[in-house]
This record gives C-alpha cells, sequence and structure tokens, in this order.
C-alpha cells in the first residue's frame, strides 16, 4: 500500500460547550466528517469546522447522526428506513449549504456513532444511508466501517465506497468494534494505535483484540477528535505510516 486516508469526527462542539480540539488534528488527518447539527454542532461550530478544513487542504464529510444531542449520538433509536433515509439527506444538504457559502464541497458521508454502530450489520439501516447519500449527490464517497452491510449497501447503490478501520478502538471477532461498555474499547496509547494499524495494511485485514484476522481493503482509518488523546494518537500514527514511505492523501484522491 502506497497511500491511505487519515480521517477524524469534527465540528462535535455545541454552542458554548467545545468538545475536541478540531484545530490540533486538521494538521494531522486529511478528511474531516463534520457534525451536522444532530448529535452535536450547530450552524456557526460547522462553519467554523468547514473553514478549518478549507485552510488546511482538508476534504469535507457530513458526519449524520440521531438526533440526540444529550446522547452525543450514541444510544440506538429504532426508525422505519425512509424517516431515516430523509433525516440522513436533511443533514448532508445543511452541511452542504454550510460549505457552499465557504466556497468548499462537501465529498463524503460518514455515519456517526449508534447510528452507524446499528447500520455496521443491519442491512435495511445501511441501505436507507446509502439511498439518502445517492439521492443528494451519487458522487459523494460513502465511508463505511469494512466488513460492513454499509459497504454492500453503497456498493449496490452505485455509490464510491471507502472502508474504513480505527486508529483508537479495538474490534472484537466479529468484526464489530469492542463496545464502549467494556474498558478496552478505546486505545489511548499511540504506540498501541501504531501497532494496530501498520498491521491492518500489512495483513489487509481486520484483527481482533483476540487475534482473529479479517480479510478487508482499508481506505481510511478514523481517530477520535472528542478523545483527549486524539491529538497525540493521530499524529504519532501520521508520522509512523510517512516513515513507511505512505502518502497521506485526501479521501477523493484515494483509489477506491
Amino acid at each position: 500500500m502506497t497511500q491511505i486516508n487519515l480521517n477524524s469526527d469534527m465540528g462535535e462542539s455545541f454552542g458554548r460547550y467545545t468538545v475536541g480540539d478540531d484545530a490540533a488534528l486538521m494538521k494531522i488527518i486529511r478528511s474531516a466528517s463534520i457534525a451536522c447539527g444532530f448529535h452535536a454542532g450547530d450552524p456557526t461550530v460547522m462553519a467554523n469546522a468547514v473553514r478549518l478544513a478549507r485552510d488546511n487542504g482538508v476534504s469535507i464529510g457530513a458526519h449524520p447522526g440521531f438526533n440526540d444531542l444529550g446522547g452525543f449520538g450514541r444510544r440506538p433509536i429504532r426508525m422505519n428506513a425512509k424517516e431515516l433515509e430523509y433525516m440522513v439527506a436533511y443533514q448532508i444538504g445543511a452541511l452542504q449549504g454550510i460549505a457552499a457559502g465557504v466556497g468548499t464541497k462537501v465529498t463524503h458521508v460518514k455515519p456517526h456513532g449508534a447510528l452507524n454502530n446499528m447500520a455496521h450489520e443491519d442491512a435495511e439501516y445501511a441501505t436507507a444511508i446509502a439511498r439518502a447519500i445517492k439521492s443528494v449527490d451519487r458522487d459523494i464517497i460513502f465511508v463505511a466501517n469494512a466488513c460492513s452491510e454499509m459497504v454492500l449497501a453503497g456498493e449496490r447503490e452505485g455509490l464510491p465506497v471507502a472502508a474504513e478501520a480505527y486508529i483508537d478502538r479495538t474490534y472484537e471477532d466479529n468484526g464489530n468494534i469492542t463496545s464502549r461498555r467494556h474498558a478496552d474499547a478505546m486505545i489511548h496509547d499511540p504506540q498501541q494505535a501504531i501497532r494496530q494499524v501498520l498491521s491492518f495494511i500489512g495483513e489487509q485485514a481486520i484483527i481482533s483484540k483476540h487475534g482473529k484476522k479479517i480479510p478487508t481493503r482499508i481506505h481510511t482509518f478514523c481517530a477520535h477528535g472528542d478523545e483527549a488523546t486524539g491529538v497525540a494518537v493521530a499524529g504519532a500514527v501520521r508520522a509512523a505510516l510517512e516513515a513507511q514511505g505512505i502518502k497521506i492523501v485526501t479521501l477523493p484522491e484515494m483509489t477506491l
């Protein structure tokens, strides 16, 4: 592998409440998934994040989630497929409007939190998200968990799909990320994160915390911007990748 994308979830502040160090992370990553006001973010936060991404040469994505500010979008919500499709399309459109005002555009979509986790296994949810993206712009890249129903749904709908793995999350043997209910769900140690990323790339597989290998292509790695260790972990991983001769590119520059 000669190129990879690094992305992070951004714009997850709200009003007077600040979450994450967007300014520092923007200098490390090459694609930003920006909250669209449902699980986090507001119009001003969204505009500031889009402007920051533009100024740092970072590609911009919508990060739609459940309408759950109090739970940060991490609580599962059961919806019918059409309502979910409209909810996702609504959030993409909101960020597109903000991006147009700043002189740039949205080039990917990545679901957030519980929505992402549910769509990993639920084909109906995955298809609703893919159809929402397609209804807005069929050229937008669907950033989908590797080995998930979302990858399959995106391919069925004819979307460009970027398979994603995580820098800072551990995995179960079924290919799902470890639930945050468990103490080992997050990776806070930069060296552990480096080992995970390099092993995933070397094996072209998701490798669970028990050592099980699930073969898959990986186009992009995500670092969680809301974690206090996010900047240190992402920075260490980027340096390690570049030391291996791997170029860090934006999602539109990736060979999908």
